[in-house]
């Protein structure tokens, strides 16, 4: 893994800080040489008056607490004076050993999979997905998104050989399916729904214009004249016969058309009923089908109709792409509000949604989380601590700072605690 050697550092208000920390510094370096040169003064006149002591107890502890505090805040980032004093310079000293405990610290105590699962679940995935899509703007942005790579996906599809494998894929699961249950099932719901009944009303339609065609009543006319023998031929029998059989059969048919219950209709049924049985039950009906339906699935022209769908889809796609027509493009872009309006007013859903993503976020985080740690870890290694002790130093040496001036106040206090103490022994 590749890290970035040196950093930057250029946060709104760093350089206000900055200078912040080094006026207080200065007035921090200021209380410290007063109370040296306080002490220096009051040791001088220390003769001219007892009470001078006392001061200078408190200056001489408020000068040692100063010098005492200064060295512990620089000790902290560099070596005192440049001196190789041991156990200075704590942070450099200690970057690999900072670094690799800052990591485990976040993975043990911010990627735990109790507290990020909380955090998830405060995020409502769903409504946000909702609000993105419903915004036209954004839908119409994401639908152009899409347009642009689908051309690539189908070049994708077609070079890495993914469209054989899928063909070959659903043809094998077409030839697996055992079509003549399928047929007797859906023939069998047919009939329930009776739906078969507008079919016979259809079929009868059609016979009874057939029969009507001149065309039709001549060819059956030539046929009845040649079984008929020569007496009848000469009275012209052919022709009563056919009419006779044409006003039959159109009459019958017109009747069972007009008539819902006629009993014909109920001979069908159990026609068509049987027809189902054996369908499903005969593994001869069985056989037939399966050898059309391995016809059909061998037939070139089969395979022709889906290149040739294949081509256009991917025309299309193409010329919606490049900006040629719009309809695809707007046709996206509705569908996917129409899913963002669908999904807002929908809060099982949207529910769905959240409980899925929190658990492939919390799985994956669970999984990534070492890598996480890993990777903090080698950022801090690569740092240039020079940098990082400048960011520190500007965002909490101020506060630093100010533990100098606790410890002038503080060691002073100390002192001139002491040397009370000591006055009155001698004194008793």
């Amino acid at each position: 893994m590749t890290v970035p050697a040196t950093f930057s550092f250029d946060a709104p208000g760093d350089a206000a800080r900055a200078a912040e920390l080094r006026r207080v510094k200065t007035l921090a370096t200021l209380v410290l040489t007063a109370t040296l040169l306080l002490f220096v003064t009051a040791k001088l006149l220390l003769p001219m008056h007892p009470a001078f002591g006392f001061v200078a107890a408190f200056a001489e502890a408020a000068t040692i607490g100063g010098l005492a505090d200064w060295y512990a805040v620089v000790a902290l980032f560099k070596r005192p004076l440049g001196l190789p004093i041991p156990h200075t310079a704590i942070i450099q000293s200690n970057q690999q050993r900072i670094a690799d405990k800052l990591g485990e610290f976040i993975e043990v105590h911010f990627l735990e999979a109790a507290p990020v699962e909380a955090k998830l679940r405060q995020i409502d995935f769903g409504s946000f997905i909702a609000d993105w899509l419903r915004d036209r703007k954004r839908s119409a942005d994401l639908a152009r998104f899409a347009l642009r790579l689908l051309p690539e996906a189908f070049n994708a599809t077609e070079t890495s050989g993914l469209m054989n494998f899928v063909t070959r894929r659903i043809t094998t699961q077409l030839q697996g399916i055992d079509l003549a249950p399928l047929a007797a099932g859906t023939l069998r719901g047919f009939v329930a729904e009776g739906k078969h009944q507008g079919l016979l009303d259809d079929l009868l339609r059609v016979m009874h214009q057939t029969l009507t065609q001149p065309d039709t009543m001549a060819m059956i006319r030539e046929k009845i004249r040649a079984e008929l023998p020569t007496l009848l031929k000469l009275y012209r029998a052919d022709k009563f016969l056919v009419k006779r059989i044409v006003a039959s059969a159109t009459t019958f048919f017109e009747e069972v058309r007009k008539d819902p219950q006629h009993p014909f209709r109920g001979e069908f049924d159990r026609m068509l009923l049987s027809f189902v049985d054996r369908l499903g039950s005969d593994p001869a009906f069985a056989g037939r089908i399966d050898g059309l339906k391995r016809d059909l699935l061998a037939r070139p022209e089969l395979a022709q109709l889906a290149s040739n769908v294949w081509s256009n889809a991917r025309s299309f796609i193409e010329r919606s792409a490049s900006g040629e027509t719009q309809v695809l493009q707007q046709h996206l872009a509705g569908m996917f509000v129409k899913a963002g309006e669908a999904l807002a007013g929908d809060p099982e859903l949207r529910a769905e949604i959240n409980q899925g993503l929190v658990a492939v976020f919390r799985s994956f985080i669970a999984d990534q989380k070492s890598g996480v740690s890993t990777f903090i870890s080698d950022q801090v290694k690569a740092w240039d601590m020079g940098q990082l002790i400048s960011l520190i130093e500007i965002n909490i040496g101020r506060d630093l700072q100010y533990i100098r001036f606790n410890g002038s106040l503080i060691g002073g206090l100390a002192g001139l605690a002491l040397y009370t103490a000591e006055f009155l022994l001698r004194l008793l």
